[in-house]
């Protein structure tokens, strides 16, 4: 899989992630917390399907 997700992105997705599914785990929101999921294994592996799709890409390019 190529990477689409920079730094910056990736940091904020784990971080919401694991907020989201705090709060879905200690019961302050609903099931729907558990959407966090989503934004944390995106953040962890680096590459989001729907950036694919939209033709995104927040990781800086290399130079060769």
């Amino acid at each position: 899989m190529t990477r689409n997700i920079g730094g910056i992105d990736r940091i904020l997705r784990i971080i919401v992630g694991l907020v989201l599914i705090g709060l879905a785990a200690t019961g302050t929101v609903g099931l729907w917390g558990w959407i966090g999921v989503v934004p944390l294994v995106t953040g962890l592996v680096g590459t989001c399907p729907a950036y694919k799709l939209l033709g995104m890409n927040t990781c800086p390019m290399k130079k060769g």
